[in-house]
């Protein structure tokens, strides 16, 4: 009866300390996901903060008057016109050159109007007047009031002259629209308020017949580059952009 009662107390004693040692164990997994977890999300650049600006405009050093943050959003004020731009506007770009990366924003546009989102943009003004000369666009237009919304491959969404997206999923003239560009080893995807809306391959044969097709075949370089600036487009239209980050794949 003793021995029982020994050999059950010692059986207890093994089950505790068993216990004791997953818990720990598991317990020690935890910090390293969450770091995983902290680590991932710092990757994020964000492009919204008004005290770290990280744009210029094209060919200067800073942000025109124009161009002006209203808390993190980012607002291209159009009241006063220079040709088909703004006056002190103007297309702008990063600081910085991306070239395997994730951009995400949240865009509106103002009934009628027209902006674009550039991106493998090359700055170099001696050859480039406009960002477009070198950088492919996504679109950004008032579908009901636009010319350009009526025109297949120009409306809001697509890869501007290029590529329609697949479904019109883009929300009217005021409202936000969110997007993300991947643009990840020549793989580019456009993704418009939650859903895969073009995906295609940049820079082999069909990308070069795509380009000979359009206005942009009269400029060597564009849609060339394999790493440039993301750029914002001045069409002398109020446009407004928020909640914009970036990260490098």
């Amino acid at each position: 009866m003793k021995m029982n009662r020994v050999i059950s107390i010692c059986c207890l004693l093994f089950s505790m300390t068993l216990f004791s040692c997953n818990s720990s164990q598991t317990t020690a997994k935890t910090p390293s996901t969450d770091t995983a977890t902290a680590k991932h999300e710092t990757q994020w650049e964000n492009l919204s903060d008004s005290n770290e600006v990280q744009w210029h405009t094209y060919g200067k050093t800073e942000l025109t008057k124009a161009w002006r943050f209203e808390g993190d959003t980012l607002h291209l004020r159009s009241a006063l016109k220079d040709g088909w731009q703004t006056k002190n506007g103007g297309d702008i770009v990063t600081n910085k050159e991306y070239e395997n990366f994730d951009l995400q924003l949240e865009w509106k546009i103002s009934q009628g109007e027209n902006s674009g989102i550039m991106f493998y943009v090359k700055e170099d003004t001696s050859k480039y007047k406009y960002p477009w000369e070198t950088g492919p666009e996504m679109q950004i237009c008032d579908n009901a009031k636009n010319e350009d919304g009526k025109v297949y491959k120009s409306r809001a969404g697509d890869l501007y002259e290029l590529l329609a997206i697949s479904k019109d999923v883009i929300k009217p003239a005021g409202e936000w629209n969110q997007i993300e560009i991947i643009a990840d080893k020549g793989k580019l995807d456009f993704n418009i308020n939650g859903e895969n809306v073009l995906s295609t391959s940049m820079w082999g044969d069909n990308w070069k017949k795509l380009i000979a097709g359009t206005k942009f075949a009269s400029m060597p370089d564009f849609g060339t580059f394999r790493k440039g600036k993301i750029a914002l487009q001045d069409h002398g239209a109020d446009v407004w952009f928020r909640h914009i980050r970036i990260r490098e794949l």
